[in-house]
């Protein structure tokens, strides 16, 4: 392939190009144009290890641009690329490299990828890297679900891996509906949290009724944390159904799940609310006071652009 490369640019006429890095694009340039020409011709060989190779080589080009002509090329050709792309993201010496490596395998979507992704998320020293490997996992979907589910429940994971984890827990969403109802009476906390973020999104996905009543009744779990995030996750849900149970936690004795439930009371905009909300305005809180404002502001607003 090379060879042919090489004789196609010179058949063009060009001078030889000393300088190695300016060499190296002009190959790639050729390679990704003649890989590009074979895959609309429907000439593109997918069993072809040493293209797929010189590929995955081009996803370090030091031109953005080209970088991610070689993703998308990789893209269309999909799972053939796979195991090509995942070598390069668990031992590629350049970072830039197993970056684009893990990108490429989010525009693939193979199932089969997640457990190099995972150990790429887990254990990559480079945080691009990490994030990306989450993102490829999300794609993937439900075959991602069970382990970004055991790194929430793992009590030796840092925070920040534990909220790219539930990111994508949240960002499969539906497809992640049984798994969800399963682990809400998970022993973690943060795994409990991360599923009620997540039936959120399904919850918004789908109009999903199961979802939502699994949220109203998480309004008076025993854990405030939980109590706290499906107020907020019930906010951005059109379920008029929650607004009497979101009532009722903005009275609730911790002023977080107040403060979320207020802040989602605005949001829906239903008008029974307007009482219970002008009550808060003498809450011994201050910030409940503004919110309870704000949210008074927001139903009417909305009301009057409901009567137009």
């Amino acid at each position: 392939m090379s060879h042919s490369l090489n004789s196609d640019a010179a058949a063009v006429g060009d001078p030889v190009i000393s300088d190695p890095v300016l060499q190296s694009q002009a190959e790639n340039d050729a390679l990704v144009q003649q890989v590009n020409e074979q895959i609309t011709l429907d000439r593109f060989d997918s069993t072809d290890a040493h293209v797929l190779k010189q590929l995955v080589e081009g996803l370090g080009d030091p031109r953005g641009l080209v970088r991610l002509r070689f993703a998308e090329t990789l893209g269309e050709i999909g799972e053939p690329a796979t195991p090509f792309l995942e070598e390069a993201l668990t031992h590629h010496e350049n970072v830039v490299v197993r970056r684009a490596a893990a990108k490429t395998l989010t525009l693939i979507a193979d199932s089969s990828a997640v457990p190099t992704l995972l150990h790429a998320f887990l254990n990559d020293e480079d945080t691009v890297v990490r994030s990306s490997s989450a993102g490829a996992l999300a794609r993937t979907g439900e075959a991602a679900v069970p382990s970004l589910l055991n790194i929430l429940a793992s009590t030796d994971q840092p925070e920040d891996t534990k909220g790219l984890a539930a990111w994508a827990l949240a960002f499969i969403g539906s497809e992640a509906a049984d798994y969800l109802y399963q682990a809400l009476n998970d022993a973690s906390l943060d795994v409990r949290c991360a599923v009620i973020g997540a039936l959120g999104h399904v919850a918004q996905e789908q109009s999903d009724e199961k979802s939502c009543n699994l949220l109203v009744s998480a309004l008076t779990d025993l854990e405030p944390l939980i109590r706290t995030e499906a107020a907020a996750a019930l906010g951005q849900v059109n379920y008029p159904p929650a607004v009497p149970h979101l009532i009722l936690a903005a009275q609730d004795a911790d002023l977080d799940v107040r403060k979320a439930a207020v802040n989602s009371l605005g949001k829906i905009g239903d008008r029974a609310a307007l009482q219970p909300l002008q009550a808060l305005l003498n809450d011994e809180q201050e910030v409940v006071r503004v919110l309870a404002k704000l949210a008074i502001a927001q139903i009417e607003r909305q009301s009057e652009t409901d009567d137009w």
